[in-house]
This record gives structure tokens, sequence and C-alpha cells, in this order.
């Protein structure tokens, strides 16, 4: 083994804390919108228009929720602004479920995607187990709108899309949504001890790792049709849905399905197998070996397609590293932990206006391609905390421990 993690000492623990709280700083100064909800930030960090994604709503709750268990002053007062903008704004009193986007006017995007019904699963939990007044009213609507609109037993996965009124919107099934229910699944048994959830969160790892995933060498497949069959032709949007694959997805599932593994009583040993082999891959096919970053895609023969560089795999290769490390020790994952915390250091973290730059371009300076201003405060800041704590499940368990 190599000498002392990194994890292990003083100054950089210390140093970690003081990213989290630079990035809570930064947030919770500027984001909250008086009228509800949050506001995007521009790459000064300040305020940047009126419309409010559900998705990065969930988000906020989310982080403010771990920030309030830290024992963050405020913190409490995010998550309420945050809860009531979910039930108040986001949910379709009329048809039920959480419409896409809002603005000071009301709907913009009133479409219901399981992507951002994740989130709005995320954010009941962590609020149920803070004990938030709305927590366990929003966590029992959004499951039922899971269970009843989205969920798919035959195919042990949610569908994707649906117009207000739930009309299918398209045939399409996403990995993403599904990955991020994951998440969500996991916290939600955490704030209830119900089996249920967990049970989900099993059949959603073994469609989208252990049956896909291994097939492409534990590279993740992203687009699916309605019976789960991989489509290598689809052309999204670059942002949600772009074509070909993307490592930063590996990584992110490297260290859920390592916590899924713990939850589970450390009894499927194939999840940890997989978790392990997805960070492997992910390193070697995705990591620009000659000036640094993870590709934002590869295409099907793992050559790089987009080439910029984004914040969030940066974000989740750290946080894998530190879970997998925590639970087998081993130099590989110390070195990419190094590696990759260096890499953002020198590179995502912004000095001078605080936050992280969200995108880069070829020649490593900051770009615009996909993402202006700062993108929310989720990927960072779990990248920051989830090193300071012991790998037995989320941060929201783990730092009240």
């Amino acid at each position: 083994m190599a000498a002392t993690s990194w994890i292990d000492r003083p100054y950089h623990r210390n140093w970690l804390m003081q990213r989290a709280d630079a990035l809570f700083d930064l947030f919770q100064s500027n984001a909250i919108n008086p009228k509800g909800g949050f506001f995007d930030l521009d790459a000064a960090g300040r305020p940047l228009g009126t419309l409010r994604q559900i998705h990065a709503t969930g988000r906020m709750v989310h982080c403010f929720a771990i920030g309030a268990r830290l024992g963050r002053p405020g913190a409490e007062d995010v998550v309420d602004h945050g809860m009531r903008y979910l039930w108040n704004a986001h949910r379709d009193q009329q048809y039920g479920g959480y419409c896409w986007s809002c603005d000071d006017a009301g709907y913009v995007d009133t479409n219901k995607q399981a992507y951002g019904h994740a989130f709005v699963l995320l954010a009941a939990a962590d609020a149920t187990m803070l004990g938030h007044p709305l927590g366990e009213q929003l966590l029992a609507d959004v499951t039922e709108v899971l269970n009843t609109r989205f969920w798919e037993e035959q195919h042990g996965a949610v569908s994707e899309e649906y117009a207000r009124d739930w009309s299918p919107i398209s045939d399409y099934r996403g990995q993403n949504s599904n990955m991020h229910l994951t998440e969500a699944l996991m916290a939600a048994f955490e704030a209830t001890g119900d089996d249920a959830y967990l049970d989900k969160a099993r059949h959603i790892a073994h469609l989208i790792i252990t049956r896909h995933a291994a097939a492409l060498g534990y590279v993740v497949g992203e687009h699916f049709d309605s019976h789960w069959n991989l489509d290598r032709s689809y052309k999204g949007s670059d942002m949600f849905r772009p074509a070909g694959t993307t490592p930063g997805h590996a990584l992110e599932w490297s260290r859920l399905l390592a916590q899924l593994w713990v939850l589970d009583g450390y009894r499927e040993g194939r999840f940890l197998d997989a978790a392990k082999k997805l960070f492997q891959a992910a390193v070697k096919l995705g990591w620009d070996h000659q000036s640094g970053g993870f590709y934002y895609t590869l295409d099907f023969e793992n050559r790089p397609a987009i080439t910029h560089k984004l914040w969030w795999p940066a974000a989740e290769a750290i946080a894998a590293a530190a879970f997998l490390h925590a639970l087998k020790p081993d130099d590989v994952y110390e070195q990419w932990y190094r590696k990759v915390w260096n890499f953002t250091a020198s590179h995502f973290i912004d000095p001078a206006n605080g936050g992280w730059f969200p995108e880069l371009g070829d020649d490593l300076r900051p770009a615009d391609r996909f993402f202006t201003g700062k993108p929310d405060i989720y990927h960072a800041l779990q990248a920051c905390l989830i090193p300071l704590y012991p790998a037995k499940g989320s941060l929201m368990k783990v730092v009240a421990s």
C-alpha cells in the first residue's frame, strides 16, 4: 500500500470541508429565490433567470438536508424553502405527479419525467430523515406516482416520460433516470426501513449493470427502447441524453453499486465486483491520458466522441474512488483519487467567484458548449463530503452516525 491515504490526513480532510463550506456559502447566499424555489447562478455566482427545473430543486433540498445534518446554520431553512416549492409549485394538483419546470408565472414545461421524479423522491427521503413536516407526505405521494405511473414490473425499471395528462410521449427508456432513481430508492429505504424500495434498486441494478453493462465490458449503455433493447443509433440532447456512452455514469454507478452492496447486507457480491469493473473500465477508457480529465462521451468503439471535460464525471470519480477504497483498500483507488483531485483543483474549482467551472474545452479552459454559469451544488458537494465519512450508506445516513 502507498503512504498514508490523503483521506486520512488532517490537512486534506480540512481542505475538503473548506471546499464543501465554500459551495454551501455560494448557493445559500445567492440561489434562494424569494418567490419560491432556487435561482440558477451565472459564472460570477449571481442569480440567473427565473426558470426552476425540478431536478435542481430536488438537489438543493438534498444537499442542504446534508448541511442541516452536519449542523450548518440556516440549512434547514433552505430545505424548507425547497420542500414547499416542490409541494406547492412542481406538484400537479390536477393530474398528479410533478412537472418539469416552473417560473414566476407557473408551469413552463408540464412534462412528467422519471428523472425529475427520482430527485423528488431523494428530496422527500432526506427531508423525512431530517424530520421536515412535509417529508413523509411528499415521500408517500411521489412513491405512489412512481409505483403507479412509471414502474414496469416486467422489466424491473421505470419508463421515462409522459405529458401532463399522463399520455405517453415516447417509447424511450433511459438508464440515467433509473440510475438516479436507484440513488433515491436507497435513500428512501434508509428513511423508512421499507425493503420494497431496496428491492426496486436491486432490480434496476441487475437490468442496467449485470445484464447490459456487463455485456459491453462494463461500459454503461444509455439509451433503450421500450423492451430494454440497447439503441446504439440514438441521438438525443447532448446535455441529458448524449449519443454513445458516458464514462461519468459508469463512475456514478460504481459508487452506487458499492453502496447498494453495503445496504443489502454485503450479500450480493456481484454488485461489488461490478462496481470495481465499472471503475476500472471508466478510468481506462474515459480518462484523457495526455491532457487529463474525463471525456464527456465515447462511441461504441470506446473512442472519444465529445471531448470536452465536464465537472461532474470528475466529482463522481472522486466519490467512487473514496468509497471503494474505504471498502476494499487498494493503491489503484488512492492513485486515482489523488489524480482526479489534482486535476479538479487545477482546472475546475473557480478561486475567484466560487463554485466549479462546469465545462472545459480541449484547451482545458472554461467553455460553455453545454452549460453556462455555475451548475447546481450536488455533484461537487458529494465529492467533497463522501471521503470524510464511513462507507456505510448515503451521506444523510452517515453524517449523523
